[in-house]
């Protein structure tokens, strides 16, 4: 009967496992001076993501390397955001994001852009399934600091319906008229 329970709770953790994709960013080697010599220990820093707009980082610390990178894995899991993007693929808004002495700016880009981002904030934005999008860390080039900064920026953006929301009013209330420049443009041709 334990053998059954136990190869469903398997089952259940391969049916979970696509649904969120991981990327390794740092594993750092630490040792301690003991008596008998050094023992090595190992620390993972890893970024989950669902490609659709969650995203979550952790980092984790144990004797064997496999072990810190679940143990990583499985805190990034409990820690996600929900992030709005827009269209799906670029973020409504520029942002910044700060966390001690790294500060990251993240900008919204054109279709066709790419990721354009460095080590590990671009494996937050590839958890997070953004295909668009200009960024630059400024200051600490510490990988934990760099993704808390992002995650940070991250979590402060909005999207113009939890705004309209927010405010009272629709959503074509909050945003740009459009509608202004083709009459503009048109008024030049004919001239």
């Amino acid at each position: 009967m334990a053998e059954r329970d136990n190869r469903r709770g398997n089952r259940r953790d391969r049916d979970e496992a696509p649904e969120f994709a991981d990327r390794l960013v740092a594993i750092n080697r630490v040792s301690k001076t003991v008596k008998g010599g050094k023992r090595f220990g190992f620390a993972a820093l890893v970024v989950v993501g669902d490609q659709k707009g969650r995203v979550g980082f952790g980092k984790g610390k144990a004797k064997e390397v496999p072990e810190a990178i679940r143990k990583a894995t499985e805190q990034a899991k409990r820690k996600m955001i929900r992030v709005p993007l827009k269209e799906g693929r670029t973020l409504h808004h520029d942002i910044e994001g700060r966390h001690g002495a790294g500060k990251v700016v993240m900008r919204t880009a054109p279709n066709g852009t790419g990721i354009i981002a460095g080590g590990p904030m671009r494996a937050v934005f590839e958890m997070l399934g953004v295909q668009d999008v200009v960024a630059k860390s400024i200051g600490s080039q510490n990988p934990y600091n760099m993704i808390r900064a992002t995650i940070d920026g991250l979590g402060r953006e909005q999207s113009p319906r939890s705004v309209a929301q927010r405010r009272g009013k629709k959503v074509a209330d909050i945003l740009p008229k459009r509608d202004d420049a083709p009459a503009a443009a048109a008024e030049t041709e004919e001239a």
